[in-house]
Formats: C-alpha cells, sequence, structure tokens
C-alpha cells in the first residue's frame, strides 16, 4: 500500500490545480481592469450568505452606467460584520458593454479569489513536493548504504507499531532487530521503515540484514525484501 505515494500526488495535483486557478482568476481581473471604466456607486441593501455555521454580508450597489441605466448588482465579495454601511458611496468598475457584471474597486473584490487560490495552492505543492524530494534523497541514501555499506546479519526482536503516525485511523508498522558490534562489543537496535503490512507472520527465526555506514552504525538500512511487495 504505497500510501505516501497516494498522498504526494493528491497533494501536488490539488496545488498545482489551485495554483493555476489563482493564475486564472488574477489574467481574469487585470483583463477587466483593462477595460473597465469607473463610476460613483451606493451601498442600498446586503444579502446575507451563510456557509457552515458562519453568515457573511454582501452589498448590494446601485450605479449609473454610461447610457444613463440605472445598474444594481451584489458584490461577490462579503464580510462578518459587513464592510460598508447602508448608503456609503463607493467606487464602481464596470466593463461599458457589460455593466451588470460590476464590481467595488476594492482589494478583496477585486483580487479575492487570487489570493485565496494562490494561500491554498501554495502550501499542497509545497508539502507534496517536500514528500516527493524527501522520498528521492531517502531512495538515494538507501541506495548508497546498499553499495557501500556494510551488511551485517542482526537477531529478529519485535514487531511495533508506529502510533505517531496515522493514515485513515491505520498505524505502520516496524520491524526491530539487534546486532553486537564484534569490534566493540557494543548492542545497536534497527528500527526498520515504516510498512502498512504486518510482517509478524514472516519473522520467525529469521536473521535479517542490516547495511550500516562505514564506521558509523548509526546510519542504516533495514532489508526487508523478503516481504510481499504490499509492504515496501
Amino acid at each position: 500500500m504505497k500510501v505516501m505515494n497516494i498522498i504526494k500526488y493528491v497533494f501536488a495535483v490539488a496545488g498545482i490545480c489551485l495554483l493555476l486557478g489563482a493564475l486564472f482568476a488574477y489574467r481574469s481581473t487585470s483583463a477587466f481592469l483593462a477595460e473597465s471604466v469607473k463610476a460613483e456607486g451606493t451601498v442600498v441593501d446586503f444579502v446575507p450568505s451563510r456557509s457552515d455555521n458562519s453568515i457573511t454580508y454582501r452589498p448590494v450597489v446601485q450605479f449609473t452606467g454610461q447610457s444613463g441605466e440605472e445598474i444594481e448588482f451584489v458584490s461577490s465579495a462579503g464580510s462578518n460584520p459587513p464592510a460598508y454601511s447602508a448608503g456609503q458611496t463607493v467606487e464602481v468598475l464596470y466593463r461599458p458593454d457589460d455593466p451588470q457584471h460590476a464590481t467595488i474597486n476594492g482589494f478583496f473584490s477585486l483580487w479575492g479569489a487570487s489570493v485565496i487560490l494562490a494561500l491554498l495552492g501554495g502550501p499542497f505543492l509545497l508539502i507534496g513536493s517536500g514528500i516527493f524530494l524527501a522520498g528521492r534523497l531517502k531512495g538515494r541514501k538507501i541506495e548508497f548504504l546498499k553499495k557501500h555499506g556494510t551488511p551485517v546479519q542482526t537477531e529478529f526482536q519485535c514487531v511495533e507499531q508506529n502510533t505517531t503516525m496515522s493514515v485513515n485511523g491505520r498505524h505502520p508498522f516496524r520491524v526491530l532487530t539487534q546486532w553486537r558490534n564484534p569490534s566493540s562489543s557494543r548492542v545497536h537496535i534497527f528500527v526498520s521503515d515504516n510498512i502498512w503490512l504486518d510482517p509478524s507472520e514472516f519473522m520467525g527465526n529469521r536473521k535479517i540484514r542490516v547495511f550500516i555506514a562505514k564506521e558509523n552504525p548509526a546510519k542504516y538500512y533495514v532489508d526487508l525484501e523478503f516481504l510481499p511487495d504490499l509492504a515496501t
């Protein structure tokens, strides 16, 4: 069960989609500003919008277009408490050929969607990229130890669950092994990487190979390649 692979791709794809949405919103607003004209409007009412347990108020604004037509629109941005008061004069932006889709000339009304999407997408992409980078670095470390490290045969001790980590209510497993360094007589305990299959039935009295860095047993890799593929 390659849980971390699934997580990294989900986060990365979600981050990319959100950032693309932020870019699209930014370009759309920029194009709107390039084509829009200004008018003076008045806040005449508020429309409540409910989401979950909160409520926000979006101002209803009236203004007169270039043709003399009275236009009324509801702002796309709301807040609680309201950012404006009834009767307040606000600057309005609109396209002369489409005055019905006007907006208040304010930062959040114009750029709110871009900012929110970017603030959401950035962390998602960073998390996904971070997991991917950590996996690559870990893979290089394992390959280095396999190639340049010293393989030693260790005694299986036990299988434990890593309760500090949980995915969908499940905890991964880790294999603990023991080895006595013949040159120093010191006993070293090695802990495997997290695996999502309980390996207890495959252990028995098996000797488990561990690759240790030369002159530094604190850097090691517990080789569990004898387990089914689900555990890798």
